[in-house]
């Protein structure tokens, strides 16, 4: 039997951490620990980046923590399959707005603003919203025709349409999911959205196992 997986969930004082896990233990048996220890963090195969809250406060206790370069080389330079939620999806691009200029961890280029929909629509945007899929990906293959997920933010991401697996409508189109590489992003929450949130996590931790079998074969 294989060795199980280990999976770092990135403690910053900012995540729903506790639902991630939990949510992670629905979807496969993995040895899973919530930390902020670097040489866990760079021991580890798979790496979650939850995020709820603002985007400097953040960006400050990643900082604080001493987490900012461990997390550029695990993700960088070691290529872990990593994926950012909410806040954390924001998070992997260069810059933010959010209260004020903040440069963010530079995986993906883009940027993130404030939401300003079409329509009078109320911002935040909380509530079921429906994925519209761009080109292919596997991480969302599974999806046919049920794509509701869940949202709760006040802020959305612009990038380039190359790293775009999902786009969804609120007063405008605006992007819910990405991939660069070996770094995936979602806007909405997965630990929320129920069998397609637990459908999304199974489908990355897949990829990501793939990917963790490529780098160790």
């Amino acid at each position: 039997m294989a060795d199980k997986l280990n999976v770092a969930i990135i403690d910053y004082e900012m995540g729903n951490v506790k639902s991630i896990e939990n949510a992670i233990a629905h979807v496969g048996d993995f040895n899973v620990v919530i930390t902020a220890d670097s040489s866990v963090i760079l021991a580890s195969d798979i790496i979650i980046l939850p995020g709820v809250g603002a985007f400097p406060d953040a960006m400050k206790k990643l900082a604080d923590k001493g987490l900012i370069p461990v997390l550029d080389k695990a993700v960088k330079e070691l290529k872990k399959p990593t994926i950012g939620i909410c806040l954390g999806m924001q998070l992997l691009f260069d810059i933010s707005e959010e209260k004020e200029i903040t440069k963010g961890l530079g995986w993906i280029p883009g940027k993130v603003s404030y939401m300003h929909p079409a329509g009078n629509l109320r911002v935040p945007h909380i509530g079921w919203n429906s994925l519209i899929l761009q080109p292919a990906d596997v991480i969302f293959d599974y999806l046919q025709t049920d794509k509701d997920f869940y949202f709760v933010h006040s802020l959305h991401v612009s990038c380039e349409d190359q790293y775009v697996l999902a786009k969804f409508d609120y007063g405008g189109l605006m992007t819910a999911a990405v991939r660069k590489d070996n770094v995936v992003g979602m806007q909405f929450h997965p630990e929320k959205s129920q069998k397609n949130g637990l459908l999304a996590l199974s489908s990355f931790f897949k990829w990501a196992s793939l990917m963790v079998g490529q780098q160790n074969a």
